[in-house]
């Protein structure tokens, strides 16, 4: 046991074990001198590569204009490594701020989708007001990252802002705003690109501008930090504790987090979006021995000055690899999705379940096994089938067009057709159904695979939040997906499908290494799969972020787009949706025992193991052949499950098939919408149903207490 000692605030704290601290304190700070010096030596790399030596001295000092080389280094070179510093520690202190006030170690402006919320205000302000963009770029990224933060934290307030509440609805905030950008993005495209390249967080300076508008913004940030460092330490505390001491928690926490987004808000406004730099350098500044608040947050400042600078001097000295548009933002990510990972695997689970009952609600309505509502299986079975039918009749017939597809075709660049409602009735429309096949099917087959999906996720975890797309699953199958492109553009069918099938499988296997540490508790399985979705999509933003026409059709793809299904893709995944359908029923008793948990199954006779992997690999196989079809994001595999259990499906044969149900129907209707919303333009439907669930998904979340 370890003793006990007495905070300053007189609160009992457990001292450290010195066994296995004082060997990581070094190795951290061994390899925080080594990031600084491969910094300074990667500097140099790049400053020869802009001019011979002999010019160095001339270029930081007294520029030459009629020598290019030296104004390059003074008002490009200099200028971005000083914006990469300023950059680097704002976002260190503001994550350090988050980690603080909230209590939650993996709370950072990423998590938060308070960099989201940002991005998305500038792209707004650039397609319909870019009069604002003229000198007040940072108040109109600043005004969307407090919306973001304003709407997460409302979220997540009725929970007291408990970690997993808070990251749960950050991700949900970060992936509305993230796919209302891209769904702009692609009606935009042309307009965009460079706004893209730039939201990614791109350092490439022309002049001293930014760093001289960073510059005094770090200074009075640090200096408020300063300041509220006494409330912070407090606000560390319980808030019961916190208020017996005659503390006013609330305005030290609003006034807390409103520095921490005004801090990153003028960030990304300056710079775009530098990926999970407010994660990784509080983490690093812990790792090498700060403990106390005020140390912590100078630590985490040059943590992050660091690592921004390391990351930025790498991407040059790569660009030719990498491509030369590839942005820094995109490959900090890849460094803080790995300290996410790492930081929820030291989490503690027994402030975790804790935290769980307040998100989850064990026992509650939304329990999977609980078998007390009354259903009326033939009844909400026929309702749910006459539904489906009429979504597929209308994706199939219905359609906004002027004269037909064909003529509307013909018609596009004299802008003659006239919008109206058509239905495909006349011999002529046949062949117009008939190219709409695919697309439904492949739609309806995917969204019941990401529904059954859903509901094994959730019964195999006992938790009503996990989905492939909130775990991770559907994006490591969309990072197998991306890793064959690159290898092979014109793989077959099949081994797109065995390369996504892997990449879910391998998500699956380090979601359940890492939550089998802690015995599959709900809120370490739901940070942990957070975490490994974070460093999938770092990967693939990195490649989006290379350019090219790959690029451009790797983000629609990724948005899950249907407009490209063959017939064999079509008839692939409705047999394997079929098959899937078929097996899942030969598992109701394992889906029945294993939400009462390990003890309770191994005394019932269950091979918990056995079990666990027979589920899972449904679930990867299910979750590969979705992917393929309709993109990584779609929320299907959580919403669906609901339905099913809000229309009464208890059971798990009951809620499968009524969740399959339920999904399909969603994805259909999301593939028509998408394509005859902005005819001719067509948004792709794992968008439009992402569009549609993460509303759903905030408001199960804003109903938590």
């Amino acid at each position: 046991m370890n003793p006990v000692v007495r905070t300053a605030a007189g609160m009992p704290r457990a001292r450290a074990s010195h066994i296995g601290v004082r060997p990581t304190r070094r190795v951290s700070i061994v390899l925080l001198a080594v990031a600084v010096l491969a910094a300074c030596a990667l500097s140099l790399v790049n400053l020869h590569d802009i001019a011979a030596p002999h010019l160095w001295i001339r270029g930081l000092l007294h520029p030459d204009p009629r020598e290019l080389r030296t104004v390059i280094i003074h008002d490009s070179w200099m200028p971005r490594i000083g914006v990469a510093w300023l950059a680097g520690a704002m976002l260190g202190l503001a994550g350090t701020i988050f980690q603080q006030v909230l209590r939650n170690p993996i709370a950072e402006p990423m998590t938060l989708g308070v960099s989201s919320g940002a991005q998305l205000a500038l792209t707004l302000a650039t397609l319909y007001a870019p009069a604002w963009l003229a000198g007040a770029t940072q108040t109109t990224a600043l005004a969307g990252a407090a919306c973001a933060a304003v709407l997460v934290f409302g979220l997540a307030w009725r929970s007291d802002l408990t970690p997993t509440t808070v990251a749960v609805a950050g991700m949900v905030v970060s992936l509305f705003c993230g796919s209302v950008t891209v769904a702009l993005q692609l009606i935009h495209a042309p307009y965009l690109r460079a706004v893209f390249i730039w939201g990614g967080g791109s350092l490439v300076q022309q002049d001293w501008t930014v760093v001289a508008a960073l510059g005094p913004q770090c200074v009075v940030g640090a200096v408020l930090a300063w300041l509220l460092l006494l409330p912070m330490v407090l606000l560390g505390l319980d808030d019961t504790n916190a208020q017996n001491l005659g503390f006013s928690v609330r305005r030290a926490r609003v006034a807390s987090l409103a520095l921490a987004v005004l801090l990153a808000g003028m960030v990304v406004g300056a710079v775009g979006v530098i990926g999970f730099i407010g994660l990784a350098a509080p983490a690093i500044a812990r790792w090498t021995g700060a403990r106390r608040l005020g140390a912590r947050l100078v630590a985490s400042a040059l943590c992050g000055a660091v690592l921004v600078w390391l990351t930025d001097q790498i991407v040059q000295l790569a660009s030719g690899a990498l491509g030369d548009l590839v942005p820094a933002g995109a490959v900090t990510a890849l460094l803080g999705a790995p300290v996410m990972l790492l930081t929820v695997s030291r989490m503690r689970r027994e402030n975790g379940t804790r935290l769980a009952h307040a998100l989850f609600d064990p026992g509650g309505h939304d329990t999977p096994s609980d078998p007390s509502a009354r259903y009326a299986p033939a009844r909400v079975l026929g309702l749910a089938l006459a539904l489906l039918a009429g979504a597929v009749v209308c994706a199939l017939m219905l359609g906004y067009t002027g004269h037909g597809i064909v003529d509307a075709a013909r018609h596009a660049s004299a802008h003659a057709t006239v919008g109206h409602w058509h239905w495909a009735t006349r011999d002529g429309d046949a062949r117009i159904v008939l190219w709409r096949v695919p697309r439904v099917v492949g739609a309806l087959a995917s969204g019941a695979m990401l529904a059954i999906a859903g509901v094994l996720m959730q019964r195999v975890t006992a938790n009503p939040l996990a989905s492939p797309e909130m775990l991770g699953v559907s994006g490591g199958a969309a990072l197998g997906m991306v890793v064959l492109m690159i290898c092979a553009a014109d793989a077959t069918a099949s081994v797109r499908l065995i390369a996504s099938a892997a990449g879910a499988f391998a998500i699956l296997a380090a979601l359940g290494y890492t939550a089998s540490r802690t015995r599959f508790a709900p809120e370490h399985v739901v940070l942990t799969g957070i975490s490994i979705s974070a460093l999938s999509q770092a990967i693939v933003a990195v490649v989006i972020a290379s350019g090219g026409e790959r690029a451009v059709a790797l983000l629609s793809w990724l948005s899950g787009s249907t407009y490209s299904i063959t017939r064999t893709d079509a008839a692939t995944a409705a047999f394997i949706g079929v098959a899937l359908c078929a097996t899942t029923p030969l598992l109701h008793r394992w889906l029945t025992i294993l939400p009462l948990g390990d003890a309770h199954a191994r005394g019932l006779g269950v091979n918990v193991g056995r079990a666990r992997l027979a589920v899972l690999s449904l679930v990867a196989l299910a979750t590969a052949s979705a992917t393929l079809i309709v993109g990584p994001l779609s929320f299907v595999g959580l919403t669906a499950p609901h339905f099913a259990r809000l229309a009464g499906a208890r059971r798990p044969v009951e809620q499968l098939t009524l969740a399959a149900i339920a999904g399909a129907i969603v994805m259909v209707f999301a593939d028509w919408l998408g394509r005859e919303w902005l005819m001719p333009r067509e948004l792709p439907a794992g968008l439009v149903a992402t569009l549609i669930g993460a509303p759903y998904l905030m408001g199960l979340l804003a109903r938590r207490r």
